[in-house]
């Protein structure tokens, strides 16, 4: 590395061609992951509807683990709630690097998804609370649709919006994880009934000697593998969603490499880990999360049940709202900055993937929610998400077609 590029300030951004290769690896390998996802998913409902049920749900219901620590949980929780906190850690790595040297290392750039994801949630909320209230578990339920899914998301974007620019693939996944940050804060302040505050003191003293040892440029993995399992085990101990775990592990990683390296501790977690997550612990977090059962009794209770309703129009209608408008007003204030290679009908369509709540608002639909009607809910939520991810495809679909075809009009700012 020449003197030049050693004294060049922390902040800098790397070239372009730097950027789009590593991001870009990342995205065009989960376009693989996107399809197993959506495999994975059509299998679980195909399950979960059919005579084999009932060994569907044995098999997500059998528990296993340590009950001393709290972990005799079942397998899909263990899905949900262990194998997906290393979704999450892939997550937090490539939002750290674009905050540190990539498309958010501008402040306005930055906020942007953020203000997006805030709009995102308070809309959907409040419609939700709107329509449900005064019905049973409305009171609680409105919360389900503040959330917006990760894996889906993206794995929708990957297949159907492949041409989509890489700035706005970054956009959608901060927002994402802001959005699910926020979401899990909700469930730690309304739905934890006991918080462990030794235990979260401990999570957050683990997080610490993870940053000091990235801090120091240590990387033994026998240091770190242990140091992270430990402080999953805290965070899960603690009452918080165990996922953030990952989330801030991810965010405490050095991005930067130093003369010496030939990558950083980010760019190699990241190498070895996404293909696991893509390929692996995503679709199997999926296959045991989407059973739901949607026959046709379920589905005629949906239309007199003001709660899935609301499930419903919060996911769909106030996350296109909140997530555009949100963007549009921080735009046009000077508060934010949109990418100057996404349009607005991009934002759009990215928008309305806002509305493939799914891990998290099945989550909030349990926890809010009990019997009949927590089924009815999370019902509620695989129709909302399948309709927000059909209509975000077909406008993907129909603008990629366009910009493939040479059409002037597909590149116009409307």
């Amino acid at each position: 590395m020449s003197k030049a590029s050693r004294n060049q300030p922390r902040t800098a951004k790397p070239t372009r061609s730097a950027r789009t290769f590593d991001f870009g690896a990342y995205l065009r390998t989960e376009t693989v992951g996107g399809l197993v996802l959506l495999a994975a998913t059509a299998v679980a409902l195909i399950l979960a509807n059919s005579p084999l049920s009932q060994f569907y749900d044995a098999v997500r219901d059998f528990q296993l683990g340590p009950r001393f620590l709290h972990l005799d949980l079942t397998i899909g929780n263990w899905a949900k709630d262990g194998l997906l906190a290393i979704f999450f850690f892939v997550a937090g790595l490539e939002l750290k690097r674009e905050l540190v040297v990539g498309e958010l290392s501008n402040r306005k750039n930055a906020l942007l998804p953020v203000i997006a994801a805030i709009g995102g949630m308070i809309v959907p909320a409040l419609l939700a609370f709107a329509i449900g209230h005064g019905a049973p578990g409305a009171h609680a339920a409105w919360a389900i649709p503040v959330a917006t899914d990760i894996a889906f998301a993206l794995g929708v974007l990957s297949l159907t919006g492949s041409w989509m620019p890489t700035a706005a693939r970054v956009f959608l996944l901060s927002l994402a994880v802001v959005d699910d940050l926020g979401a899990i804060i909700v469930i730690a302040v309304l739905f934890t009934d006991g918080l462990s505050v030794l235990a979260l003191l401990a999570a957050i003293v683990l997080c610490a000697v993870y940053w000091y040892l990235q801090h120091k440029r240590i990387t033994s993995p026998w240091l770190y593998v242990p140091l992270a399992v430990a402080a999953w085990v805290a965070v899960h101990t603690s009452g918080i969603h165990a996922t953030i775990a990952g989330v801030a592990l991810g965010l405490l990683t050095r991005v930067k490499r130093d003369p010496h390296e030939p990558a950083s501790p980010a760019m190699r977690l990241e190498y070895r880990l996404q293909p696991w997550s893509a390929g692996l612990i995503v679709p199997m977090f999926a296959f045991f999360a989407a059973g739901v059962p949607v026959n046709g009794e379920a589905l005629g209770a949906l239309g007199a049940d003001r709660v899935a309703i609301a499930i419903i129009v919060g996911l769909v209608v106030g996350k296109l709202t909140g997530i555009f408008g949100s963007s549009f007003i921080a735009v046009k204030l000077g508060i934010g900055a949109k990418p100057e290679s996404v349009r607005w009908r991009d934002m759009a369509a990215l928008a309305m993937l806002g509305g493939v709540g799914f891990t998290v608002s099945l989550l909030i639909a349990d926890l809010s929610l009990a019997g009949a009607a927590a089924e009815r809910a999370k019902a509620a939520v695989l129709i909302a998400s399948a309709i927000a991810s059909l209509l975000a495809a077909a406008v993907l679909l129909r603008r990629g077609r366009k910009l493939r075809n040479g059409d002037e009009a597909a590149t116009t700012d409307s």
